[in-house]
């Protein structure tokens, strides 16, 4: 399954993109399961990502909880939470 992932803000800067397809393995099937497959990525995509980090999730545009389940050609956003003054 090919999905459309989307990093936005401090996500961006510190994976160095916002937007890329992302060809998922057989047992990543929801938006949970998304997040640790990229950690998995590294160290790098463990410090955006990792389970401890406040990240929001939105897939095809709704916010969504880990347990989203993905369909092919899905756009996934990750994005930090938005804090105002």
């Amino acid at each position: 399954m090919n999905v459309t992932v989307l990093f936005f803000a401090s996500l961006r800067e510190t994976l160095g993109t916002g937007r890329e397809t992302v060809v998922l393995p057989e047992t990543v099937r929801s938006a949970g399961a998304l997040r640790e497959h990229l950690c998995g990525r590294g160290p790098q995509w463990q410090q955006a990502l990792g389970g401890s980090r406040p990240v929001r999730v939105a897939v095809d545009q709704v916010m969504v909880g880990p347990e989203a389940p993905l369909a092919e050609g899905a756009e996934v956003a990750f994005f930090p939470p938005v804090t105002g003054g």
